[in-house]
């Protein structure tokens, strides 16, 4: 169902749709923002008789309202927990918005980032119209775990289980048991082309292994449209396939640019941003080459290789 009409999200309103809300169970929603590009990423809703909880908020002021007005709606009351699956500013600087009402939880290593790289994205994108968040101190977690964490909406059992580095080094799913519902975050988003330049191909490969163990029957990803159990497989077949162009670079003594250059992306053509190419190769070769999972990558010359490839268009944010 979408959202009335006279809610706020969008700063772009005439290039991109409204989010809409799918109910993916009895009183889980997912909020999902089309076409799952650049800082237009999912949250959920948890909605219990007395309780709701958010997971994950929005890029902007006027979304992050947008989400909440869509919670009220279901919900009846403020959210009084947000349940963040990693420091990436389009899942979190909204948490602003519900701050006044709700805790915020996360990953221990995620309250780090944010306060280093929290609003990294207000940088790259400076013209997008982000509101007044104001200090992201007013976004980071209260309540931090390092492993695994059980919370409860009412009676409702929600797990939080840290998975990274795949995405980031602070990947945190959200399992609700009961109804087999997986809140991937950015380790799985469908139709979208995977980003790993801040996290790991091997990480994340681990991390769609133990999700697997899961047997999730729907996936709310971080991008992208609700699917079933087969986001787990697109997504691993397509990080194996880097992997193999990586090897296949490397042997010929290309750049990871040249590699992306070169390679047909098959398959994965018709992917969201599939321009991420390069900066997943960029993770493999470094994988390939040995060095640890949690090498630093510079993003800055990685994007300009990611515009350079997209035919010279820079990466939009619109949000």
């Amino acid at each position: 169902m979408s959202l009335p009409s006279t809610t706020p999200y969008d700063s772009h309103p005439t290039r991109v749709p409204p989010p809409r809300v799918e109910e993916v169970a009895g009183g889980i929603f997912a909020y999902i923002q089309p076409d799952g590009g650049w800082c237009l990423n999912n949250a959920g809703i948890l909605v219990g008789h007395h309780t709701t909880a958010l997971v994950d908020t929005a890029a902007t002021e006027a979304r992050a309202r947008g989400l909440r007005a869509a919670a009220l709606e279901r919900g009846g009351v403020e959210p009084r927990m947000v349940l963040n699956t990693h420091h990436h500013g389009d899942h979190t600087l909204g948490n602003a918005v519900a701050a006044p009402y709700a805790t915020v939880v996360a990953h221990a290593r995620m309250r780090d980032e944010m306060v280093t790289k929290g609003e990294g994205l207000k940088h790259m994108w400076p013209d997008t119209e982000w509101g007044q968040l104001g200090d992201i101190r007013r976004s980071l977690p209260m309540v931090a775990f390092e492993d695994r964490l059980t919370v409860y909406v009412d009676e409702l059992v929600v797990e939080l289980i840290h998975v990274g580095p795949a995405h980031s080094d602070n990947d945190v799913v959200v399992w609700v048991p009961e109804h087999r519902v997986l809140f991937a975050g950015d380790v799985l988003m469908p139709g979208c082309t995977p980003f790993v330049l801040m996290g790991s191909i091997k990480g994340s490969l681990e991390a769609i292994a133990g999700l697997r163990d899961l047997d999730p029957r729907v996936v709310v990803g971080g991008h992208g449209p609700v699917a079933g159990p087969e986001a787990l497989e697109e997504t691993e077949a397509y990080l194996r396939w880097v992997q193999q162009v990586a090897a296949d670079g490397i042997a010929a003594g290309l750049t990871p640019y040249e590699a992306a250059r070169d390679t047909s992306l098959g398959p994965y053509a018709g992917w969201r941003d599939s321009e991420r190419v390069v900066a997943n190769l960029h993770r493999a070769y470094s994988e390939a080459h040995g060095h640890p999972l949690d090498t630093q990558i510079r993003s800055a010359p990685v994007m300009a290789e990611m515009a350079q490839l997209n035919g010279g268009e820079p990466m939009v944010c619109l949000a």
